[in-house]
């Protein structure tokens, strides 16, 4: 009980929550965001068929070096594109969650 009451007053909400038109400027930063993902998604597409051109020049050359670092390529460019094209769902869950903590 005693150690409850001096953590007591460490509970402080400073009651600060996302304002969507505090600043000016917004639209033009929600554009660019959107195309700097537009970007990456084009790029994270060179990457993939670089590296699956580089999977298949391996495999059929009997670079083992070359099969598996094209594979880790495919992989790392998949996940990439997950995380790319789920960023607004991902961001949107984590904020809401984060907005459940008490």
């Amino acid at each position: 009980m005693f150690l409850a009451d001096k953590l007591v007053p460490l509970a402080y909400d400073p009651g600060i929550k996302p304002n969507e038109g505090g600043l000016p400027g917004l639209e033009v930063l929600k554009q660019v965001i959107g195309s700097i993902n537009l970007f990456g998604i084009i790029a994270v597409v060179g990457a993939l068929a670089v590296s699956a051109g580089v999977w298949a020049w391996g495999h059929h050359s009997g670079g083992h070096q070359a099969e598996a670092s094209g594979k880790k390529g495919v992989l790392v460019s998949a996940g990439a594109a997950l995380l790319l094209g789920a960023a607004n769902g991902v961001v949107a869950f984590f904020s809401t969650l984060g907005t459940q903590v008490r």
